[in-house]
């Protein structure tokens, strides 16, 4: 079982710890809903240093995250990143992650850098998939995953709250877009203005013996406003109010980026790309299915894995994701249904052991914060 360089810290704090991704990860401190409630209305901050991070460098760097991403990196500008994934050569998803375009400072003529933030369950799988291509392009690749330590503090206090540790003017750093800077004293860390909750805030991506000092420094930094520790269990609800995708629950090797919505990081035009081609067709013929949000009129939660079903009972797809939402106060869930009943409003059921729940499509996200 791997760590990060805060296991020992969460423990002390009482963490709830289960095994994540090959990883030793906090599920809760306090609880899921006091965690969740913290992001929405004030800041949490998160150990997600069990994500991956491969540098990418070279003259033909943006050649090869080209051809193995979906989106169109050709827009990045040096200090921009976007949100994109790794198709399969059957227009399914290897990943999904971040792609990160780098100061050039450590390049030689004529070279770029990026870095590519990966899925933890996935980074080997991942590794392994782009390196089979990178051969054909002039590039090399680095992988920093063990290196590096990944904080992300979240909610509508977070840029007040790190602003007190930092010479960099955050209100000039706008939504996917990152720099470099001194943090509390730690130099060189670089900081995203990105998340995975839909409550703004930061990433911040530096060393791993800088983690204990850098948690530290922002839990002194958040204490006027409340902050709490914030676990996976809580980083999984706020994603979900949001409708954001949870690699192995919503999307996998299986579905088509068309077919998850994600068509937006999906850039048929930019030229060809693994699985362009499949996707293509796909977009041309027609996607049979979809993944819908939907609300449950019940007090049962939707589980990974229910069946959807007609109001005749016919099975009409699964459940991908599903929570009691914690600003709501109703069930949610996503799941795949046919396209032709997946207009917002439209009525299905979900089998729930011996039970039908009632549920309605809606339009996604669940919240707009």
């Amino acid at each position: 079982m791997k760590t990060t360089p805060l296991t020992e810290l969460h423990q002390n704090l009482g963490a709830k710890m289960a095994p994540f991704a090959g990883y030793l990860m906090p599920i809760s401190y306090a609880g899921i809903q006091e965690e969740h409630k913290a992001v929405r209305e004030r800041a949490g901050l998160f150990d997600v240093s069990h994500m991956g991070e491969f540098i990418v460098k070279g003259k033909q760097a943006l050649d090869l995250v080209q051809y193995v991403t979906s989106n169109d990196a050709s827009k990045l500008a040096i200090g921009q990143a976007q949100y994109s994934c790794l198709p399969n050569t059957q227009g399914g998803i290897v990943d999904d992650l971040l792609v990160y375009r780098l100061d050039e400072d450590q390049c030689a003529a004529g070279e770029q850098a990026f870095m590519l933030v990966v899925n933890a369950a996935n980074i080997d799988k991942d590794w392994n998939w782009i390196q089979q291509f990178a051969d054909r392009f002039d590039t090399r690749m680095v992988n920093i995953s063990d290196q590096s330590a990944l904080l992300a503090l979240q909610g509508p206090k977070a840029l007040e709250i790190l602003q007190l540790l930092t010479d960099v003017n955050l209100a000039e750093l706008k939504y996917y877009h990152f720099t470099k800077g001194t943090v509390a004293g730690v130099p060189n860390v670089l900081i995203s203005a990105t998340g995975y909750t839909g409550a703004g805030g930061f990433e911040l991506y530096f060393n791993n013996q800088e983690a204990v000092s850098l948690w530290d420094a922002l839990m002194a930094a958040g204490r006027p406003h409340d902050i709490q520790p914030a676990g996976l269990g809580a980083r999984d609800t706020l994603r979900l109010e949001m409708g954001y995708c949870l690699y192995g629950n919503d999307i996998d090797d299986t579905t088509s980026p068309l077919e998850a919505g994600l068509g937006w990081i999906t850039k048929l035009k930019k030229g060809n790309f693994v699985g362009a081609d499949k996707i293509h067709f796909l977009k041309e013929q027609g996607i049979g299915r979809k993944l819908v949000g939907f609300t449950v009129q019940d007090r049962r939660v939707p589980r990974h894995d229910y069946l959807l079903c007609a109001s005749d009972g016919s099975e009409i797809g699964k459940v991908t994701s599903g929570t009691m939402s914690p600003t709501l106060g109703i069930p949610i869930g996503m799941g795949y249904v046919p396209a032709e009943r997946s207009d917002p409003g439209t009525s299905i059921h979900v089998q729930a052991g011996s039970k039908m729940l009632a549920a309605t499509v809606v339009k996604l996200p669940f919240l707009n914060p």
